[in-house]
């Protein structure tokens, strides 16, 4: 499905207003995960911090780090989505993202509500090179869950 240029438009404000303004930025204190990923692609670089509560939800996530516009709104958007979000929601909203950036069809079990905010995203399936730069805070987020914080 093609997208038309006014919505090509809006998507690209959306992707440069994270990139410039980005959410949860910076180092969370107390953080219980933490994870960094590079992409030696293109030198994006992204640390994330995650403090789970007792419960297993994402009471708190944060991101540092340095890149393109795309790794940094990706990174701020995934932040501002994964608040307050179990760490079975956080891995299934990466799933159906994974799909979305890669252009296909099929986005897994993302509901309707997650899956237009995270379409912004969806043009970078048009630049196979740049499918790493969205995906890296993802992976990183991953990568915090399944281990613990130094």
């Amino acid at each position: 499905m093609a997208m038309d240029d006014s919505l090509r438009e809006l998507y690209q404000e959306v992707i440069l207003d994270h990139s410039r303004h980005p959410r949860h930025f910076g180092r969370l204190e107390g953080a219980t995960h933490t994870a960094e990923g590079y992409n030696p692609l293109c030198g994006d670089r992204v640390k994330i911090y995650l403090a789970l509560d007792d419960a297993g939800r994402i009471k708190d996530i944060t991101f540092e780090g340095k890149g393109c516009a795309i790794s940094q709104s990706s990174a701020s958007l995934m932040t501002d989505m994964l608040t307050g979000r179990s760490v079975a929601e956080a891995e299934k909203m990466m799933g159906g993202f994974l799909h979305l950036v890669k252009g296909e069809a099929d986005t897994g079990e993302l509901d309707a509500d997650d899956r237009e905010r995270l379409e912004v995203m969806a043009g970078v399936s048009a630049f196979p090179m740049r499918v790493k730069c969205a995906t890296l805070a993802w992976h990183t987020m991953k990568s915090a869950l399944e281990g613990k914080s130094e």
